[in-house]
């Protein structure tokens, strides 16, 4: 089952005015790390229903500190729990730091990195920021931010002290829907066609080693789309979404999909988690990950949208089809790798494993 540890709150602090950042004491864990761009996936319970969502880490890994940031969604219980009644002192439950948004650190090899963010995907390139301009002294780092106005600008401050700290290696532009600013190119939103024509403004785009994006899933697509029409390859381009238009609960396949195995109503799955091995039987049609969950067995999962590979696992023996991977590369999907939230059985029988 995976393993949830205990985090002391130890400050809240607000960023701009639903949002706060979080500074979070790891209770019971000496030898904690993260990887810049990692998340952290909390659990709470509301009125005896669990809820899990994940947050990205704010801070730089060389800070001494985990903070995370999380903006309040309508209607999302765990984010206006934490921006309106969560205090100092209280014992928060969160996995083990997961997730790929980053590039290995290499402090002697001299490159150029380009992120857009919108909102509050600023946080894990936040993370990013602050760790590679330290580690990397040869770094170079152009941010482009979207927000409706300057008032939701996360981080505003920490971002301007990394501006003056680093002013020959960071390069920082903020495109707002709303507000004065003295150049139109840095007014409205990023779609395609903006994105294209800041390419050709603000970057050599061909001199950049890697982009991240974090933000809505239309305009991280948009961005995604002008990348590569301007000649940039995926393995050069690192999404994390944090909105997904994927429900909770995934749609159901379409008949007729898979006449060879439409005659059979059950699959039969085995399922390693943490080294154990269940089995059971799952209804057909049924995601892999709603299945596990009826079964009262426990894996590791968060959005359950194929956003946050949370839920990722190596598929050993069978075929499914995944209704959406908004969260794996496409080197993990060649080496067997789903994810369960999404994965739907295309034969009467499938195994998969979790990593521990």
């Amino acid at each position: 089952m995976p393993q949830f540890h205990e985090f002391t709150v130890t400050e809240v602090r607000k960023t701009i005015r639903d949002a706060v950042v979080l500074t979070l004491r790891p209770d019971k864990l000496p030898d904690f790390e993260f990887v810049q761009g990692q998340y952290l996936t909390f659990r709470k319970s509301f009125d005896g229903v669990e809820v899990r969502r994940c947050y990205s880490i704010c801070s730089g890994i060389d800070e001494g500190i985990v903070k995370v940031g999380i903006k309040k969604v309508e209607g999302g219980a765990f984010s206006t729990w934490a921006n309106d009644e969560l205090e100092p002192g209280t014992v928060l439950e969160a996995m083990s730091p997961m997730g790929s948004f980053h590039c290995p650190l290499t402090p002697d090899i001299p490159k150029h990195y380009l992120g857009f963010a919108g909102g509050s995907g600023i946080t894990p390139v936040l993370s990013i920021l602050k760790t590679v301009l330290f580690r990397e002294p040869r770094t170079r780092f152009t941010l482009v931010y979207a927000n409706r106005s300057v008032g939701s600008i996360m981080f505003r401050e920490e971002l301007e002290d990394l501006k003056n700290n680093y002013m020959e290696r960071f390069s920082m532009f903020h495109v707002l829907e709303s507000g004065a600013q003295n150049v139109e190119l840095f007014q409205g939103r990023i779609d395609s066609k903006k994105c294209s024509a800041l390419l050709e403004s603000l970057v050599r785009i061909d001199r950049v080693e890697t982009t991240f994006l974090c933000g809505p899933q239309p305009m991280m697509l948009g961005i995604a789309s002008a990348l590569k029409s301007h000649g940039v390859p995926d393995s050069r381009i690192k999404f994390e979404l944090f909105k997904s238009d994927q429900p909770g609960r995934v749609r159901q396949r379409q008949a007729g999909v898979s006449e060879a195995v439409s005659a059979s109503r059950k699959v039969h799955v085995t399922a390693t988690i943490d080294g154990t091995v269940h089995s059971f039987e799952l209804n057909r049609g049924m995601p892999l990950l709603e299945g596990m969950i009826e079964n009262s067995l426990d894996p590791p999962f968060a959005c359950k949208a194929g956003v946050c590979s949370t839920c990722k696992c190596k598929l050993l023996d069978g075929e499914v089809e995944m209704t959406a991977n908004h969260a794996l590369e496409d080197y993990e999907v060649e080496r067997g790798y789903i994810l369960a939230c999404q994965s739907h059985a295309l034969t009467d029988r499938i195994a998969v494993q979790f990593e521990s």
